[in-house]
């Protein structure tokens, strides 16, 4: 069960991501239309202005994740809001298609997706934590389908401008929303303060482990952006179904899917069992996308092929993260996600680029074909991955704490030997340890607990 605080802060920081990719989301139906009538536009231009947001978001996971480990989640949180208020004033206020560009590159700076997740880690127990990742990623599947009702109708009543001014104003609610309702952890790392940025980074791409989920997430964004490539020339040309009426399908896949996997969510953590639960995933992703070659001419089958697709998708965009935070490096969490969310950009990129050139020589059976393969070869890569281990994670219950004395606490518990990182939620008197088990001074433990609390041990 999570603990109050642990339920306040996944709705928090849902809230928070999923409204700032709403008004991502809500461009993306419209541009084209609309961009048109920008000075200068061209097609070309009109694709380096959608694409501008996720390079730049490639560019800039890693240093705000890096940043983050140093000075803070929620600070970094907080400037990158500012950079997509600014960048969404300033494609608001442009009749260039070059204002645009610039301005959506501004956006993408604010690349906040790696430390949001993270925070999510620092705020939540192992065993919550896959939950909270699942919440999370409900809420973007959310706002991915409301955005593809709400965009259209803003962009033929207000323009393109009306909607980047929209996404000012939820950039400013974003901030509020920060500010004064997500709450902030007290975190120490032992054994150093300030560790260089080359050394945290060398951390992660030295643990083989960590390579594996980045290529995974990869694979996983690639296969996502080549499907939609194909999936709506399916449903216009073979399935004879409406633009306007799309929204409809992927609404009702994305809400009923996801509740189809939490299931599998539970026996993972539960029975320990999260490494056959992925890889149960990956192959019904592989198998899905092969059904989509001979299911695009029947609606039922088609939408059956669509939500077992999205169940292994969510199953995976949950899980992944998680156990990211699990295998990352001491102190070093926000720079493992920021490596972590920019292979997720870049899958997401070379998916289109390729999913795009596909299409044009094969057919949508093509891309179909390509996503297909993508899985398979990405189920052989990791088919041999290590079981997660559950023995990294203690609880410490302090009740009755000062709440003033919660950096003490938080320092002295960081110099116990074997305890490699440590974050206090003072509100709910609770300290969550990431530990090596054999290395783990248990007297240092019980000194601290006979002074400020009692100690629950959950592995």
């Amino acid at each position: 069960m999570m603990t109050k605080n642990e339920r306040r802060s996944v709705f928090s920081l849902a809230l928070l991501y999923a409204t700032r990719m709403l008004g991502l989301f809500m461009v993306l139906p419209v541009f084209m239309l609309y961009g048109q009538s920008l000075e200068n536009a061209s097609g070309v231009l009109l694709g380096v202005a959608i694409g501008a947001y996720g390079l730049s978001q490639a560019l800039f996971q890693i240093p705000f994740g890096a940043l983050s480990d140093k000075y803070g989640r929620k600070k970094l949180i907080f400037f990158g809001l500012v950079l997509f208020f600014l960048g969404s004033v300033l494609a608001a206020t442009s009749t260039d298609i070059y204002g645009v560009i610039l301005g959506r590159f501004l956006q993408g700076s604010g690349a906040i997706a790696s430390v949001l997740m993270a925070l999510l880690s620092d705020l939540t127990s192992e065993e919550s934590r896959t939950k909270g990742m699942a919440l999370v990623g409900m809420s973007i599947g959310i706002s991915f389908s409301v955005a593809l009702v709400v965009g259209p109708l803003l962009g033929g009543v207000f323009g393109l401008q009306g909607i980047f001014w929209l996404t000012a104003f939820l950039a400013l609610f974003g901030m509020f929303w920060l500010v004064f309702f997500v709450p902030s952890p007290v975190q120490s790392q032992s054994n150093r303060n300030v560790r260089l940025f080359k050394d945290q980074v060398g951390d992660v791409l030295r643990n083989k482990e960590l390579l594996r989920l980045d290529g995974g997430i990869f694979a996983l964004h690639l296969c996502l952006t080549a499907l939609f490539i194909a999936v709506p020339i399916s449903l216009k040309d073979h399935l004879h179904l409406p633009g306007n009426e799309h929204w409809l399908v992927y609404l009702t896949v994305m809400l009923t899917s996801f509740f189809a996997m939490v299931p599998f969510i539970i026996i993972g953590e539960k029975k320990n069992k999260m490494k056959g639960i992925f890889l149960f995933a990956i192959l019904l992703l592989c198998g899905a996308s092969f059904s989509f070659i001979w299911s695009q001419y029947s609606f039922l089958y088609f939408w059956l092929s669509l939500f077992f697709f999205f169940m292994a998708f969510n199953l995976l965009e949950a899980s992944l993260p998680s156990l990211v935070s699990k295998l990352s490096p001491a102190g070093s969490r926000g720079t493992a996600m920021g490596i972590y969310s920019t292979s997720q950009f870049f899958g997401a990129f070379v998916g289109g680029v390729l999913g795009g050139y596909i299409l044009s020589v094969y057919q949508e059976s093509g891309v179909y074909y390509l996503v297909a393969g993508v899985c398979f070869i990405w189920f052989m890569g990791v088919r041999n991955m290590e079981k997660p281990n559950p023995e990294t994670g203690i609880s410490l219950t302090l009740t009755g704490m000062e709440h003033d004395k919660a950096q003490q606490i938080s320092d002295e518990l960081s110099l116990v030997d074997g305890v490699e990182e440590v974050v206090l939620i003072a509100e709910d008197e609770i300290a969550y340890l990431k530990v090596v088990s054999k290395k783990l001074d248990r007297a240092g433990l019980d000194r601290i607990q006979v002074q400020y609390g009692k100690l629950n041990s959950t592995f």
